[in-house]
Parts: C-alpha cells; sequence; structure tokens
C-alpha cells in the first residue's frame, strides 16, 4: 500500500515500529532518515524465495516505479488472509444460496450479500447488488422457491447494493426508509447512477416509512426500523426477522474483515461506532451484513468494536506525539496545504504503526485500510 508524501522520519519510523526490514537495499534508519521531505513512500512487498516472510521496502517515489516493475526481485502484496476470512463456498454458477433457518436464505457472489424469505405467499427479497447480478439472483431464488417475487426492500440507497433491482418484477411493493427514497428520487435524475457498478435505473420505492414498519406477509413477518445514529447514511435500516431471530443491516461490519476503505463510506463517524451497540441489542443469532463470503454474529459486532476501540486509542496518541511545528520545519509552511498533507500522513503512519501489528493477523485486509480509517478517526476527533 503506497502513502506518497509521507516524510523521510515519519517513513523511517514507522518502519521501525513494524520492526520490517528494507528489501531493496536502501539504509533508512531512525538515525540516517535521508529521503527528501514529500518524496517517499511506503510499500508492502514479497521479497524473493531466499528471503522468506512478508517484509516492508521503503523506497523513494523516484525508484517506485522501478520497484513496481515485474523486473524487480519482488512483486506487490499485502498479508494473506486466513482461513476465517472465508465462508461459502461458490457453485460452478458463480454463486452460493443458502438456507439460513425457516425459509430464510442468503445470497453470496464472495463480495455482496442478498436476503430472501419465502412466505407462502412470495418473496421478500432485500436488495439487488449488481456485482451478485439481477439474473444470478433470479436464479438463485429460483433454485429454492417457485414463488414470485412479491415484496423488494432496499437497506439504503447506494447502487452498488440495489443497482441491479431493475430485474425484479416492476408490479412487486418496493420499500424503503423515506430518507433513501427522497434521495433515490434525487439520485435516478443523474443518468449515470450504477452505471459505474454494473448497475442501472431502478424502480422507486411504493411504500415508505420514518420510524419503523412491520410487514407481514404470508406465514412470515420482517420488522424494519431506523437507527438512533446515523448508520453508513440516512435511511440505511435495520430488517429483523423476529422468527428467525435474523438482523440485515449493512456496511458497518464485515466478519473476519476490516472494514471497507474509510469505513466503508460512513458519512458520520460518532454515528458509525455508536450503531454497534444498536445492533448487539436485537441478541440476533446471525447477522446479514452486506459483504463477503460469510454471515456474521455478535462476537464479530464486538471484534469490530474492539478494533475500532484501538484505532481511536491510536489515532488519539498520534494527535497528542505528531508536532506539527517539527513537520512545518520540513516542509515550511508558505504552502499551508503541503504542510498539512505531510502532517496528516504523518498521523496515519503513527496510527498505523501502533495498530497493524495487533490486528493484521486478526482481521483479514487490516494491514490494507487501517491507514484510512485512521484518517477517518483522527479527522473525527478533530473536528467533530
Amino acid at each position: 500500500m503506497l502513502h506518497p508524501s509521507v516524510p523521510a522520519r515519519g517513513i523511517a519510523a514507522f518502519a521501525l515500529a513494524l520492526s520490517v526490514t528494507a528489501t531493496t537495499g536502501l539504509a533508512v534508519t531512525a538515525s540516517n532518515p535521508e529521503l527528501p521531505p514529500n518524496a517517499g513512500g511506503h510499500v508492502a512487498f514479497c521479497p524473493d524465495g531466499a528471503a522468506g516472510g512478508l517484509a516492508t521496502a521503503i523506497v523513494p517515489e523516484a525508484d517506485m516505479e522501478a520497484a513496481m516493475t515485474e523486473d524487480s526481485v519482488a512483486a506487490p502484496c499485502a498479508v494473506a488472509p486466513g482461513p476465517d476470512a472465508y465462508g461459502a463456498q461458490l457453485g460452478e454458477n458463480g454463486y452460493f444460496v443458502g438456507e439460513i433457518t425457516d425459509g430464510l436464505y442468503w445470497i453470496t457472489e464472495g463480495v455482496y450479500q442478498v436476503m430472501f424469505l419465502t412466505t407462502g405467499e412470495g418473496v421478500i427479497v432485500v436488495d439487488a447488488p449488481p456485482n451478485i447480478g439481477g439474473e444470478r439472483i433470479l436464479s438463485a431464488i429460483a433454485e429454492v422457491t417457485d414463488e414470485p417475487i412479491t415484496h423488494v426492500i432496499y437497506s439504503h440507497t447506494h447502487a452498488d447494493h440495489i443497482g441491479a433491482a431493475g430485474a425484479y418484477p416492476p408490479d412487486a411493493e418496493y420499500i424503503a426508509h423515506a430518507d433513501t427514497a427522497a434521495q433515490l428520487k434525487t439520485s435516478l435524475q443523474n443518468e449515470f447512477w450504477g452505471a459505474f457498478v454494473g448497475g442501472g435505473p431502478v424502480p422507486l420505492p411504493t411504500t415508505t416509512f420514518e420510524d419503523s414498519l412491520t410487514l407481514e406477509v404470508g406465514n412470515q413477518v420482517l420488522e424494519l426500523s431506523i437507527p438512533s445514529a446515523l448508520s453508513h447514511e440516512p435511511g440505511n435500516i435495520f430488517v429483523y426477522a423476529p422468527a428467525q431471530n435474523v438482523l440485515l443491516h449493512i456496511d458497518i461490519v464485515f466478519p473476519g474483515w476490516s472494514p471497507f476503505k474509510d469505513l466503508a463510506q460512513a458519512e458520520d463517524v460518532p454515528g458509525y461506532l455508536a450503531v454497534h451497540d444498536e445492533i448487539l441489542a436485537f441478541g440476533a443469532d446471525t447477522i446479514i451484513t452486506g459483504h463477503l463470503s460469510q454471515l456474521g454474529t455478535n462476537e464479530d459486532v464486538e471484534i469490530n468494536q474492539e478494533y475500532m476501540a484501538d484505532i481511536i486509542a491510536a489515532a488519539s496518541n498520534a494527535l497528542q506525539s505528531t508536532d506539527p511545528n517539527a513537520v512545518g520545519s520540513v516542509t515550511g509552511f508558505a504552502n499551508a496545504w503541503l504542510f498539512f498533507d505531510t502532517y496528516l500522513d504523518e498521523l496515519t503512519a503513527a496510527c498505523e504503526a501502533e495498530v497493524v501489528p495487533k490486528w493484521a493477523d486478526r482481521l483479514a485486509g487490516s494491514d490494507i485500510f487501517t491507514g484510512d480509517h485512521c484518517y477517518k478517526i483522527y479527522m473525527s476527533l478533530r473536528i467533530d
């Protein structure tokens, strides 16, 4: 993972804190920070067979292109996810469909998830990720029931989760929170909405709610509600199946993995952190989280809370220990954006160095996205 514009002393400190070695032969140490300001980077490399293991190379920006070529002694890499990071095994059709319990099913292609519920009178389906694809979702549902889709629930507005809903029956009842409906009405005026994630225009919700809605269809019940915290984005709802004790809530927890970049694009950091307790309050046996190849549990929520607590502590430590004047002595203050960019990169590097060694073998991808989460957290600590 490349962090351009990190000053030399920050790079050296980060390398030493992780107890890694430079595979390029460059001498970069705390006592010899010879890299020029704003001309450095940090990237993880897989060393050649003779070296073994995972090392981190620190190279000047000018040498980065050469270091990244196929002819170099190492190729870019990351910490390999452990076996606990993976769940459902995909079939030859490229997806998995399975029953969680009592007529409630889930579908995944390994990156996104869909929930659906058979009711005896029709299928209720939640979300339509284009990455799975509308036709594959319809095929997966048809594998387990001949009931038609009668109800479609949008968890929130993001096109990567609902952009394939155009494949569902146009005469189905489409349900969403009022905030989702309003935002979607505006978003669909953009002709490119959904296009960049493989989706397209979708039906607008025909039924909306403000606080909660109980949906009873056939022999099944779903309880829809809005968190009190601003979770991910306005309108991102809880979908709870009380008979099955299964909860769906999207883009907060990623079982076995670090959250996606920048706290999964959370619009409100305090809300993102607070909603974990609201998820736990359901006491659900199973949590459908929207991403990757396994279902979640309350333990996954608690693990993510622990990870966030460590990032908050590290971000706070970085804010207290990083001297802006020391940064300014390197960059000067005439170019304010150069100064602030360098200062923020220093904060990120310090936060990463404290968190990654503890979490790299606990949450897959934490070596990739912890720095981005650190940025979101320390900016929230500074201004929220």
